[in-house]
């Protein structure tokens, strides 16, 4: 392959690149018309796309350095990830693991407990889940979910939130000194954006999945949600493990500052690899391939 040829092959492999980060993008401007009255709305950013796309794939360079250096150094890293219903924990979640190995950077995402989880110790349903050395993994809602929504939907009893909050320091601690980097972001927006971002999800047919009943009763009780979380920050924020703040309303940002945060919170360096060469595939000048039947073929209709 020529030099010239070469450099066109990368250019298209780099437009690839933003084709697929604009994929995921573009739903956010798919508005119908009945929809012009919540786009009047929204939160406009103030990062224009160009720079959004150029600090992201630069942040994302980054975030493969960090990466190769956690397996090099054996490192064990978990990020926490919480906030209120559509604060965008998902989008900034989707840009870290984007360009990443899944079998190194994991996303850990628990249902509902189980009868038997119930019963258990509460911690005990997340513990296989701390990653060994060489992993990152990375909690979309976590064990806060005894403060949060279960404390405020009823759920959890007082004393159990009680329990909780007095467990949860030493818990984090006992996590800290066994060699894991515990990390914790909380993702905020204001009431009137996440009203309209709910309402995105109504009448948004792609993201109507996105959208619980319990979500719906989030919004009722956002004054309870707002007490819940006062009180977490108050009685979790240790040195340890301090809590960080996010803010949510515009969504490029929030993805930006919270991915450059998090790249200045661990100590990474680039780990320098062995150059790589293909080399020449072997080949049988008697081997002919056999013509595979036509119906194995997923139909060309595009």
């Amino acid at each position: 392959m020529s030099d010239e040829s070469a450099k066109s092959w990368v250019e298209a492999e780099w437009a690839d690149s933003l084709d697929e980060e604009l994929e995921m993008e573009i739903d956010d401007n798919l508005i119908a018309r009945d929809l012009q009255f919540i786009s009047d709305k929204r939160h406009k950013s103030t990062i224009d796309r160009n720079t959004y796309f150029h600090e992201l794939l630069r942040l994302q360079a980054e975030l493969v350095k960090l990466q190769d250096w956690v397996q090099h150094s054996g490192e064990k890293i978990v990020v926490v990830f919480e906030g209120r219903d559509a604060a965008g924990k998902g989008g900034v979640i989707k840009r870290i693991t984007q360009r990443l190995n899944p079998r190194v950077a994991r996303v850990v995402a628990l249902p509902a407990p189980t009868e038997r989880e119930k019963s258990q110790w509460y911690f005990q349903r997340y513990v296989p889940h701390l990653p060994a050395a060489g992993e990152i993994v990375m909690f979309d809602r976590s064990w806060y979910n005894r403060s949060g929504v279960e404390r405020v939907m009823g759920f959890a009893s007082e004393d159990q939130v009680e329990q909780f909050f007095n467990d949860v320091p030493e818990f984090e601690r006992m996590i800290v000194r066994s060699g894991i980097r515990l990390i914790k972001y909380w993702f905020s927006i204001t009431d009137e954006e996440q009203q309209l971002r709910f309402l995105m999800r109504i009448h948004d047919p792609l993201k109507q999945w996105k959208l619980s009943p319990m979500d719906l009763e989030s919004r009722v009780r956002w004054e309870d949600y707002t007490k819940a979380k006062e009180e977490t920050f108050e009685r979790t924020n240790i040195p340890e493990a301090p809590w960080f703040i996010v803010e949510g309303n515009d969504k490029k940002q929030a993805r930006l500052n919270c991915i450059s945060h998090l790249l200045s919170q661990l100590p990474y360096k680039e780990v320098p690899h062995d150059p790589v060469s293909l080399p020449e595939r072997r080949s049988n000048p008697d081997y002919e391939r056999k013509v595979l039947p036509e119906h194995l073929y997923v139909p060309e209709k595009f």
